[in-house]
């Protein structure tokens, strides 16, 4: 009778804490999910990169016709991207409201279907700010749009973890990693300043001015570029009669002083992150090749930027390196997670958001009290 009421006490406990299933094709789909929605943060790459958000001037229709029924022979220059954008955006947020429904209809785990809910509400939030964008003609929106794109793709790439097989082992484990809280803080607050490279990044692509320094790695042949007055309006009659750029100001020369001063952080946070997980005893091999994968997108990321200075903001690599910026966030996102869940699973308490149970000794002790 004791060994009855463990088992049955164990099998609720693995209801009311959510265990996970499963469900290859849901796994599939949200995976394919992400993938549209990366190429997606592409092609509005492409659109802020060519300075073509605004070659259709109305929304929600493209110069008044339908949106899905727009002529094809109509979709020439600017209009092309920016009409493009408009159909691959519908076509993530048909497919995150199919991913939402899936996990509700097939995914016990009630934290899970409110994963699914937000972000289908995000989707559409996403799409009217992309919609008021074109509307109000506020490049403030434009940067919330971007920004809240990049943090969409983190959430429907973290349901496609959660819903894998791996995770459906790996969060019902104990994982007694000693340093996992170091690790933890190492990885989340690298991770935080990715986004808030991001965001820097965002605003400087959305002001459309050009770039506020056109030298790497010095500035204006400095360590650090000059912002008094003299050397200002120096700088801005060289852009405007020789470089055949927009005037700049000091406030953005320093944005994107400080974005390439983050960059560097960010650089040596992941490899320190990195180095810590390759020589920690005991974590899941997953940890260590997606440690090795961040490194390399960071590495990347920074060549990247580089060559969109020299190549003077060349459409294909400024795009290319939003691509790879979002690939980073999602990869210091994933591996900020696990470790999340190691940590909790080191404390052996049972954390709802991530379906952990509680240990074989703690069921068996309070199936046995009942």
């Amino acid at each position: 009778m004791a060994r009855y009421k463990v088992f049955v006490f164990a099998e609720v406990s693995n209801s009311e804490m959510g265990s996970a299933e499963y469900h290859p094709w849901l796994n599939r789909f949200a995976v394919f999910t992400a993938g549209v929605t990366l190429v997606l943060i592409g092609v509005g790459g492409v659109v802020t990169s060519k300075g073509v958000g605004l070659a259709v001037p109305d929304w929600p229709t493209t110069y008044g016709y339908n949106m899905f029924l727009f002529p094809f022979s109509k979709m020439v220059g600017g209009v092309f991207y920016e009409h493009s954008h408009r159909l691959v955006a519908s076509t993530v947020g048909l497919l995150t409201a199919v991913l939402a429904g899936w996990i509700a209809w097939k995914d016990r785990r009630p934290w899970m279907r409110k994963l699914g809910w937000i972000a289908f509400l995000a989707v559409v939030l996403q799409g009217v700010l992309g919609g008021l964008r074109v509307v109000w003609l506020k490049d403030e929106i434009g940067i919330v749009h971007a920004c809240l794109a990049q943090g969409f793709f983190v959430l429907v790439g973290a349901i496609g973890l959660f819903t894998t097989r791996w995770w459906s082992r790996f969060s019902l484990r104990k994982h007694p990693i000693a340093g996992c809280h170091a690790l933890r803080r190492l990885a989340l607050g690298t991770t935080i300043l990715i986004f808030i490279q991001l965001i820097l990044g965002a605003s400087m692509r959305h002001q459309h001015t050009g770039l506020s320094i056109n030298d790497f790695p010095l500035a204006y042949g400095r360590l650090i570029p000059p912002m008094d007055a003299v050397s200002l309006a120096r700088i801005n009659l060289e852009r405007i009669q020789w470089m055949d750029l927009p005037a700049t100001t000091a406030f953005q020369i320093a944005l994107q002083f400080v974005h390439r001063i983050a960059a560097f952080l960010i650089l040596a946070g992941v490899v320190w992150s990195a180095r810590r997980i390759c020589k920690t005893n005991g974590l899941n091999p997953v940890l260590r090749g997606l440690s090795v994968i961040w490194v390399g997108l960071v590495a990347a990321q920074i060549v990247l930027g580089a060559s969109t200075i020299w190549t003077n903001k060349a459409a294909d690599i400024a795009t290319a390196h939003v691509v790879v910026g979002s690939l980073t966030l999602l990869a210091g996102s994933l591996l900020s997670i696990i470790l999340v869940c190691c940590v909790a699973s080191r404390e052996g308490n049972p954390a709802w958001a991530l379906g952990i149970q509680n240990s074989e000794a703690e069921i068996q002790k309070m199936g046995m009290a009942g």
